[in-house]
């Protein structure tokens, strides 16, 4: 018989204290604090911690099939648990790549045996990720794993005409395609964000206008078509300033901005080490700073993390030969609690929103992203604002160990992540003995 939680003097959103019931993964009840009948539940003690949605992340490199060296599904989902997600939306450019209704079918069925988050798969909008022909992106929205969003991410969709017919096609189904803005003339063999700091250190500048360019050409392609369009980890002050005038000019189109680019800078690369080494680049303080506000006013809708594990072999190693990508689904809600919640600019609702529901509406992600209220899906998070935590490469979920924020303090902690009910991750602290984790 499934067990019954009563979550007790919780802060939903930040607010006033309250408690819910969950029960046959369900919000039973939500009553004022300390008021639930807990008679034969599980009473997780939840004073001082704030409820939030369970986090949804839009952008995710699960790595299967093909690598999973640096990540599996059930790896990758045991670390979404551990910062707070309930449901990930796990990228195509796998091996192979996810453009089949098979493979995306064979990722959402790992996903459902993992069983710590919803692993929604994401359609490769082109054939191998080569750019010259559309995927199956009709069969995969049929599919059993019901593909909504499409993406070529780690590559962009450069041919003009290509991308027209996909917004085009994913019309028919309510789909989005999500684009990574990378003009690939303008960005061969960069290796930071271009500017004085890229000549002074010798690397190949990657210039901002190779990401503004694309995003630029496709919000007037999907006002051409009357389509939906997703802008991936937008990174510069001018990107932002497009969007601003595409959604004023009424145009369908969101966009995504990752912690490590609201937090970290170009200033970084000085050390040269490839940790930092990331597509699209780190950006300028005037950059970051853009960012965080575009956030702040809903210019952008999101936050998703990139997720992007790599083995110690293909990051330990000189610069230039390192892979980009750098870890992202443990530590992006302490990120966003120091970039944005500490600086004023979001409080704990505009998480949630940024967060949890804004992504999954974009994502079409049923049962996900909904208000903590009685008759809703139990997936929620619990955070204890007051709770600093030193980030440990060792201490991660992941595979792998590709941390930015290794030895770094950041503000507010998850002690508990729900998914329909059920406890995929559960603090000591808050534990009753008789708890089960899923997984343990």
């Amino acid at each position: 018989m499934p067990e019954t939680y009563v979550v007790r003097n919780a802060r939903i959103l930040g607010g006033e204290p309250a408690d819910l019931v969950l029960r046959d993964g369900v919000i039973a009840e939500v009553t004022a604090a300390g008021a639930a009948n807990a008679e034969g539940a599980i009473v997780v003690e939840a004073e001082g911690l704030i409820a939030l949605p369970g986090l949804v992340d839009l952008h995710t490199h699960l790595r299967e099939p093909g690598r999973e060296d640096a990540e599996t599904v059930e790896s990758g989902s045991r670390a979404a648990a551990a910062g707070g997600f309930t449901a990930v939306f796990a990228m195509a450019n796998t091996d192979p790549v996810a453009d089949t209704a098979g493979t995306v079918e064979q990722v959402w069925h790992l996903g459902r045996a993992a069983g710590y988050v919803d692993v929604q798969p994401i359609g490769a909008v082109t054939v191998g990720l080569g750019g010259t022909a559309l995927s199956e992106l009709g069969a995969m929205a049929d599919s059993a794993a019901q593909v909504r969003v499409f993406s070529d991410d780690g590559k962009c969709v450069h041919d003009a005409v290509i991308m027209r017919r996909a917004l085009e096609y994913v019309k028919a189904f309510d789909g989005v395609v999500a684009q990574h803005a990378q003009e690939p003339r303008l960005t061969e063999d960069a290796q930071m964000n271009e500017g004085p700091l890229s000549g002074i250190l010798g690397l190949r500048g990657w210039p901002a206008v190779a990401e503004e360019a694309i995003i630029a050409r496709d919000v007037l392609l999907a006002e051409h078509v009357g389509s939906r369009l997703h802008v991936c980890h937008v990174s510069t002050a001018g990107s932002v300033e497009i969007v601003r005038w595409a959604k004023s000019r009424g145009i369908d189109v969101t966009a995504e901005v990752t912690p490590h680019h609201l937090l970290l800078t170009e200033e970084l690369v000085r050390s040269y080490d490839p940790v930092y080494k990331v597509n699209p680049p780190l950006r300028s303080e005037r950059d970051v700073l853009a960012l965080r506000e575009a956030l702040a006013d809903g210019t952008i809708d999101i936050v998703a993390t990139d997720h992007a594990p790599h083995p110690v072999e293909d990051k330990d190693c000189e610069w230039a030969e390192a892979a980009m990508g750098m870890l992202g689904l443990e530590t992006a809600l302490g990120v966003v609690a120091s970039a944005m919640v500490e600086t004023g600019l979001l409080d704990w609702a505009g998480v949630a929103d940024r967060m949890s529901i804004a992504p999954a509406r974009i994502g079409r992600l049923a049962g996900h992203g909904r208000p903590l209220a009685a008759g809703e899906p139990a997936n929620l998070v619990l955070v204890d604002p007051a709770r600093e935590h030193v980030v440990e490469a060792t201490a991660l979920q992941s595979r792998s160990r590709n941390t930015p924020y290794a030895g770094i303090t950041l503000p507010a902690s998850v002690v508990a992540t729900f998914l329909r009910g059920r406890p995929t991750l559960l603090d000591g602290a808050v534990r009753s003995a008789k708890t089960e984790v899923v997984g343990s």
